[in-house]
């Protein structure tokens, strides 16, 4: 048996690493009141075709002429309205089978990432497959295979970026045609890795920003994936849109709020809340922001899509303040079940 100094010298060697892991480990941090953006909630937005059934919502996006589609785990899991609300289509029935991201590019055609299926599509406007990425219901790693993909961005030149980030940790760069080029990340903590990749969006100069969100922090890199700045004290991002201004918002699916971040990641204001009433959101997802600045949102736990209209500034700071994390811990069950297992049922 080893003696109480050799149990003791042993501690005493760990205390460095222990001490890197504490540095490198996501602290949490205390929020503060900020401006309160200018929005509202307009219930019953969306007029929903008769026999829809309610389910959650994953993804949202708005394309050039102002119609909005929504992702959604339930049938149909894509969708096309109006910018009034009104059903159009429903598109690529039978495709996807568990919806997650969805955006659309520059010549209004959809991409949608499906982490059921471990696949990235992209659909011409009407649901017609014009590119496949990763092959159905293979998730592994490599350059034409991802692991539950969750988001994917476009820069200028039509170079397409994938979020992989639930069964892989890592940022995988494609061209216009879907040829791979690159990938960069892995599991971790320090510059360019990640702890969950959940989205990914590019500015104007072609940076890309990189939702990590379990690590509670954007990453910011060049269009060759060197790491060039970090924001952190923002929450968690579950959803990035960057707006002709440059400014990043994000969707906090940890904390339930929508918030506006400048070009040098300061938080200029927030709105939302948690909770199941209207304006409240549960896992926030990802957002969409119209021409009109109107913003749409994929609320997962309330099996919703929510539009907040934009009004004038209230000058008000915001009464909620993020504390802590809302529907997420949970401990196994122990009731009655948990402890019958040995006794069959009859």
């Amino acid at each position: 048996m080893k003696t109480s100094l050799e149990i003791a010298l042993a501690c005493i060697a760990l205390m460095p690493l222990l001490a890197v892991a504490q540095e490198t480990a996501v602290k949490p941090h205390a929020f503060q009141a900020v401006p309160e953006l200018p929005y509202r909630v307009m219930p019953n937005f969306f007029k929903f075709p008769k026999g829809t059934v309610a389910g959650e919502a994953s993804g949202v996006a708005v394309n050039s002429k102002g119609h909005i589609f929504l992702f959604q785990r339930t049938k149909p899991m894509l969708a096309e309205y109006d910018a009034k609300g009104n059903f159009i289509q429903s598109i690529g029935d039978g495709l996807f089978s568990h919806p997650h991201g969805l955006r659309i590019d520059a010549d209004d055609n959809l991409w949608t990432t499906d982490d059921g299926s471990h696949l990235v599509l992209k659909l011409d406007p009407t649901g017609n497959v014009l590119l496949v990425l990763g092959r159905i219901n293979t998730g592994a790693e490599a350059n034409w295979l991802f692991n539950k993909p969750a988001d994917v961005a476009f820069a200028k030149n039509g170079d397409i970026y994938v979020a992989d980030g639930y069964g892989n940790s890592r940022i995988v760069k494609f061209d216009r045609n879907g040829n791979y080029l690159k990938a960069w990340g892995k599991y971790g903590t320090g510059p360019g890795e990640f702890n969950l990749p959940h989205t990914v969006a590019v500015d104007n100069q072609g940076r890309v920003y990189v939702g990590d969100r379990e690590n509670q922090r954007i990453q910011i890199f060049d269009s060759e994936g060197k790491f060039i700045q970090q924001w952190t004290d923002i929450g968690y991002p579950y959803g990035l849109w960057i707006t002709p201004d440059q400014h990043v918002w994000m969707v906090d699916g940890g904390y339930d709020r929508i918030i506006e971040l400048d070009q040098n990641g300061k938080i200029l204001g927030a709105f939302g809340e948690p909770g199941h009433m209207p304006g409240q959101m549960a896992w926030g997802h990802f957002m969409a922001m119209g021409a009109d600045q109107t913003i749409y949102v994929a609320d997962v736990l309330n099996w919703r899509f929510q539009v907040f209209s934009r009004t004038a500034p209230t000058g008000s700071m915001t009464k909620y303040i993020p504390s802590v994390r809302m529907f997420w811990d949970s401990v196994p069950s122990v009731g009655w079940v948990s402890h019958q297992t040995a006794i069959p049922f009859k």
